[in-house]
């Protein structure tokens, strides 16, 4: 190997990509771990020019210009761009703030080539459909002055919105940008910590050693393993894409039709988001846009994740039944027993363990974050007792893993930034509110069922964090108008944007699965919705029935947790349409109405979905068929 094979090497993109987002990463991780401190709005600038550059780098313009020279061109005069427009900012940003918002000239041009980037960095990193929706909340102040009714407006001409969407921190730079760029980018080096370290191995040997024997064993150890990866991936449509390959074909030879295992898969990914202590990059913005600590974000969403997967067992578990799957003879595992696997995972155990343990003793998230690192770091040397080149390699490549995971969550924190500053500048979020109230005629449950819809639409095709952030913005302030808890609303909102990406026809998480199994993508989004039936029924019954977010006293959250899982085990038997043996359409009702009796959360309808649910089950015991 010559001098210049070496060099080229050296300085080969792949490599050159990886030096810039450790660059990255190594900074904010500097900043919160204060080796050094950094005012707001800088910090800010640093982040979205960084994270755009490197997202400029690695998406194409188009797929059919990927590797041309315009290509190349594009990308680098938007690096130039993205740097040299945060450059001028960074030197001008104090000043604009101690004169009280006084501005250049060239303030403008700057802030004019940062929301065009901005528009750019949404449609390569995210999808054209976050890009056009940000420019159509963009263009409403010009064209309100002509709107009729309610969405008609005073208007504001292009630099009063450019200068207060880039130079202020109610824009691009606002609490989302914010959040990604402490919150966020610590929790994807964690979790790309996680994964160059092995935890991949480790929770899927324990999850086929926890289902070991059962019926649906790999079904079951599929939702428990998409679980523990889903809760640090923070993106459904990715967790499946990497989970998917290990657990859908296991699925597929244990005799799950491809569908069927392609809708598992898809329905347990997403629900990883769901479920404390780490749910992803949107519970934290959550918690920042609320104002609550996150503490208080993992409590309200425990209970209905664990009614979300426990529906998921109950789902796959009937499924077998019916499909009369047997419980699978051989032994899947790598022939350790349980206490060895356990202790080779000490340093995963040991990091959630204190991750969980700081956060509930009033640690900050990205605080008790780089403790549960270095935990993982101190244990992985003292179970292996080295520290070679491959130790810091695995370090390093976490590092850069973890912010090039965050460049296009940063696009699109960015974009609604744009759209949160539009809406409060121009009152627009007001008037939505008012739009759902006025189309509900002021009842509680019409507001829900519209705000539903609404989540689920602009949840297509978008991550879930940037679903959430569209939906926290446009959609939450009217449920809260109604009276509703401002957290509860939000998860309620949160809840939707999630299970968007498994409901038809946008269903990113389904199509997916559908790839990896080989099924047919819409059959598969069809499926997925099925089985996550309660998932469309559970943000209901915990805004009429605060228990089930564990607010009530202690009697009410017990029966709460009672009357969820018989509730959640009633509607899976309607779904699936099996309890013992295969039910008959009539059966299958009378189980789907005792369980939304049970979940509503009221005395009288449980007691009515009990004595149903109890008809049914000793009906099927006695051999009895309740007639079609």
């Amino acid at each position: 190997m010559n001098i210049r094979s070496i060099v080229a090497g050296a300085f080969s993109k792949p490599r050159l990509i990886s030096f810039a987002a450790f660059g990255l990463g190594a900074f904010h991780l500097a900043v919160v771990s204060g080796m050094f401190s950094l005012s707001t709005m800088p910090m800010r600038l640093i982040h979205v020019a960084l994270a755009f550059s490197l997202l400029f780098v690695l998406k194409p313009a188009s797929g059919r210009l990927a590797g041309s020279r315009l290509n190349g061109l594009l990308t680098w005069g938007l690096v130039l761009a993205a740097v040299g427009a945060s450059l001028w900012l960074i030197t001008r940003w104090k000043a604009i703030a101690f004169s009280g918002g006084l501005t250049e000239p060239a303030d403008f041009y700057a802030g004019a080539v940062i929301l065009v980037l901005v528009f750019e960095a949404a449609r390569r990193g995210v999808g054209l459909v976050l890009a056009l929706i940000t420019l159509t909340f963009f263009c409403y102040p010009f064209i309100s002055p002509f709107l009729p009714g309610i969405l008609n407006g005073r208007g504001y001409g292009l630099e009063r919105m450019v200068i207060f969407l880039t130079t202020d921190t109610q824009g691009v730079y606002g609490i989302p940008v914010g959040v990604a760029a402490t919150y966020i980018i610590v929790f994807t080096i964690f979790g790309a910590m996680l994964s160059r370290f092995g935890a991949g191995d480790f929770f899927f040997e324990v999850s086929i050693r926890l289902t070991r024997g059962m019926r649906a064993a790999s079904a079951k150890s599929a939702v428990l393993f998409s679980t523990l990866i889903g809760m640090v991936s923070g993106s459904a449509a990715g967790n499946v894409a990497v989970t998917g390959t290990v657990t859908i074909p296991i699925m597929k030879r244990e005799g799950y039709a491809p569908h069927q295992a392609a809708a598992i898969e898809a329905v347990a990914s997403t629900g990883g988001q769901l479920m404390p202590p780490v749910m992803g990059a949107a519970a934290f913005i959550m918690a920042e846009i609320v104002g609550v600590p996150y503490t208080s974000v993992m409590l309200i969403a425990l209970l209905p994740a664990l009614l979300f997967f426990g529906s998921a067992f109950f789902v796959v578990h009937l499924q077998a039944v019916k499909s009369d799957i047997k419980p699978v003879e051989h032994d899947q595992t790598d022939g350790r027993p349980l206490w060895k696997v356990l202790v080779d995972g000490a340093p995963f155990i040991g990091a959630f363990g204190v991750l969980l343990g700081l956060m509930l003793v009033g640690f900050s998230p990205f605080k008790a974050s780089l403790w549960a690192m270095a935990i993982l770091i101190l244990l992985d040397v003292v179970r292996h007792r080295r520290l070679d080149g491959e130790f810091f390699k695995k370090i390093a490549g976490s590092i850069s893993d973890g912010a090039l995971n965050v460049v296009t969550i940063s696009a699109a924190c960015a974009a609604a930034g744009v759209i949160s500053g539009t809406l409060g500048i121009t009152g627009l979020g007001s008037k939505i509110a008012l739009l759902i109230d006025v189309a509900s005629n002021g009842q509680l449950i019409l507001a829900l069922f519209f705000t539903m819809v609404t989540s689920i639409v602009l949840g297509m095709g978008l991550p879930t964090t940037a679903a959430y952030l569209i939906l926290a913005t446009v959609v939450a302030p009217a449920l809260v108008k109604f009276g509703v808890p401002v957290l509860t609303a939000h998860f309620f909102v949160f809840y939707y944007g999630c299970i968007s990406t498994i409901t038809p026809p946008v269903a990113l998480a389904s199509y997916v699965a559908g790839g990896i199994a080989g099924a047919d993508i819409n059959r598969v989004g069809w499926t997925a919705a099925a089985y996550a039936a309660t998932s469309f029924i559970l943000p209901f019954a915990f805004v009429f029935g605060p228990s089930l977010l564990m607010q009530g006293d202690i009697v009410a959250n017990i029966v709460a947790v009672v009357t969820g899982f018989a509730g959640i085990a009633s509607i899976a038997v309607g779904v699936v349409g099996c309890l013992h043996r295969p039910l008959h359409w009539f059966s299958r009702v009378v189980a789907l109405v005792a369980g939304l009796c049970l979940l509503l959360q009221f005395w009288p309808t449980a007691v009515v979905g009990a004595v149903l649910l109890a008809g049914l089950f000793f009906s099927q015991q006695a051999g009895r068929k309740i007639p079609a």
